[in-house]
């Protein structure tokens, strides 16, 4: 399997994640009462991270290694933003899930991390995009 599927699927699978978060999982949040809220996202949080972390290195992974073996706007623009998605979950996600893990939620703050979900949402399908493209100009030859 080629390097550029192995990218297209870990891309895929995050947009498919990042979606279900955005659309699913971040508005249930609303829903709970904050002692349940805090055991629900304590065991949410352990759980998903098995799978989005993997993919996530995968993905950092993978597009730095093609910027350094062909660095054009394609690779380039797709690493950048896979590093200001990485850049918006540490500075701005990791804060407010430890909040809720301790139990310091409010409506204000769960739709603060629903409104702010959606910048990570378009660059990941934005990602998603771009390598795509990317792919199919490589494989039907206008790319060298």
């Amino acid at each position: 399997m080629s390097l550029s599927i192995i990218q297209l699927l870990l891309d895929f699978g995050l947009v498919v994640l990042i979606w279900i978060i955005q659309l699913i999982i971040y508005p249930g949040f609303l829903y709970y009462r904050n002692e349940n809220l805090v055991v629900w996202h304590r065991a949410y949080t352990s759980r998903f991270s098995f799978i989005v972390i993997p993919l996530m290195f995968g993905q950092l992974a993978i597009s730095s290694y093609q910027v350094i073996i062909l660095a054009n706007v394609y690779t380039v623009l797709g690493l950048v933003i896979i590093l200001l998605i990485w850049i918006s979950t540490f500075l701005q996600f990791v804060p407010i899930h430890s909040k809720i893990s301790k139990g310091i939620a409010s409506e204000k703050m769960l739709n603060s991390l629903i409104t702010k979900n959606w910048l990570r949402t378009s660059l990941w399908s934005f990602v998603f995009v771009i390598n795509c493209s990317y792919y199919i100009l490589i494989t039907s030859g206008t790319l060298n």
